[in-house]
Formats: structure tokens, C-alpha cells, sequence
């Protein structure tokens, strides 16, 4: 049964920041960096996870995937009008949904919304070891563009 898609309502954001969060964990660099240095300033991943969320909810189109009246997915972005391009910020699929082809179908809805807006382009990021992520982007005609490096240090 494919998902059926709608904007997010505040009422939801704490059940969909848990869903992302539980999402991201495996593959998060938050996480990655963590394991590395500690906590930044007393914050762990998932703090700081939370407060990337929140800002999500205030700045960015918030689309969600149903499932028999449950939320499966979700994805976040913005549009560009100048440029008619979106970007894709976001795309989270539950724990207990993945595996059922409905990031792709999330991927999906998220572009017809953001053309319903006016976008005639859409770009995303991925980190080069998510290998599901990238084999769905590449599937779904995306072309890489450039790379880059997440490079960090401690201020001495």
C-alpha cells in the first residue's frame, strides 16, 4: 500500500524527531565524532541531534509518509524560488518500516511536493559510506556532482 503524504503538525514533532533520530543513529557522523573526541561542550549526538531537529521544524517543509494512519517516513527540505531548487535535507524511514521501499517512495513525494512549489531541480547530500542511501539517489537519476570532507578539530 503505498504512503499517503501531508505536511507535518507541531503535535507530531516530538514523535517524528524520535523516528529520525532512531533513523540516523547507525549512520549519523554526530555519532561518528562522538566515538572520536566525546561529547562537544557536555552535548552528546543525540542532543545535539535534537536541537538540528527543532531547527528543522522552525526552518523547513516538514513532509511525512503515512501508513495505515501512522507516520512511516518523512523527509524535510527547502525551496530556492529564485533558482527553482530544492534541497532535500532530510529523509527518514521508521525502524520497523525500512525494508519496504517506502524511502524511495518518500524520496519521491518530497520532489512532487517541492515542484508543486515551483522547483524544477532538487539536490541532496549523503555521507559516501551510506551505500543504501547512495544506491536509491543514484537509482532515482541523481548524478554526483562534487564531494566533500567533513574535517574537525579542537581549538587549543
Amino acid at each position: 500500500m503505498p504512503l499517503k503524504f501531508r505536511l507535518a503538525q507541531p503535535q507530531e514533532y516530538e514523535q517524528i524527531e524520535e523516528m529520525v533520530i532512531a533513523s540516523f543513529e547507525p549512520i549519523t557522523w554526530f555519532k561518528k565524532l562522538d566515538a572520536r573526541i566525546g561529547p562537544l561542550n557536555g552535548r552528546d549526538w543525540r542532543t545535539r541531534w535534537q536541537s538540528r531537529m527543532r531547527h528543522i521544524f522552525e526552518t523547513e517543509i516538514v513532509l511525512v509518509g503515512e501508513h495505515d494512519g501512522e507516520i512511516a517516513a518523512m523527509s524535510s527540505g527547502t525551496l530556492a524560488h529564485e533558482d527553482a531548487l530544492a534541497y532535500i535535507d532530510l529523509l527518514a524511514v521508521a525502524q520497523k518500516c525500512q525494508g519496504r521501499g517506502y524511502g524511495r517512495e518518500m524520496l519521491q513525494g518530497m520532489m512532487q511536493h517541492m515542484k508543486s512549489l515551483g522547483a524544477k531541480y532538487v539536490h541532496l547530500d549523503c555521507l559516501t559510506d551510506n551505500d543504501t542511501a547512495n544506491a536509491l539517489y543514484r537509482k532515482e537519476g541523481f548524478q554526483e556532482v562534487g564531494r566533500h570532507i567533513r574535517w574537525f578539530r579542537k581549538i587549543p
